[in-house]
């Protein structure tokens, strides 16, 4: 059904890009754009929320923002976003009121080679919480899951990019 879904919304697109990794593709998968689409944004939510455990969820601005928040509203869970840089204001890296020892699980919309993830998970565990599972919609299969695998986080994905190719 999702994967109907974002091929239908084109989700997936061609051409020559360069992605938050730094590698260069012939593909973009857009789920920023796609989740605005409600029917896509609630198969998604629907989708992930069968594989949370964790006492709150998390995710890195901005392409997993609104899965997270959907998803916390969903399962009436507490939530994170991690800002990539601390900015004005109070200056905080991380929005959402940190409980420490609070198991937490990653929300991402694509996993590429995982740095962005890993990022997230070591700004969340110098916080005091335990993150050891990593949701994306789609994993495109780069080198993220073994990434993570080896800081003892499991990626666990809706999709794989050869199954929308």
């Amino acid at each position: 059904m999702l994967r109907d879904l974002l091929i239908k919304e084109g989700a997936v697109k061609r051409g020559h890009f360069v992605l938050t990794s730094g590698k260069e593709s012939e593909y973009y998968a857009d789920i920023k754009d796609a989740c605005a689409k409600p029917e896509i944004l609630r198969e998604i939510v629907n989708e992930i929320s069968k594989k949370i455990d964790g006492d709150a969820v998390a995710g890195v601005e901005l392409g997993a923002v609104p899965i997270v928040v959907a998803v916390a509203y969903s399962e009436s869970i507490p939530y994170f976003i991690i800002r990539k840089e601390a900015k004005h204001g109070l200056k905080k890296i991380i929005i959402g009121n940190i409980s420490k020892g609070s198991k937490i699980d990653l929300i991402e919309d694509v996993v590429t080679t995982g740095g962005s993830v890993m990022r997230a998970i070591e700004i969340l565990r110098n916080e005091g919480m335990e993150v050891n599972k990593v949701i994306t919609v789609i994993d495109r299969e780069e080198g993220g899951k073994e990434l993570l695998s080896r800081s003892g986080v499991e990626l666990v994905s809706l999709l794989k990019i050869k199954e929308i190719l």
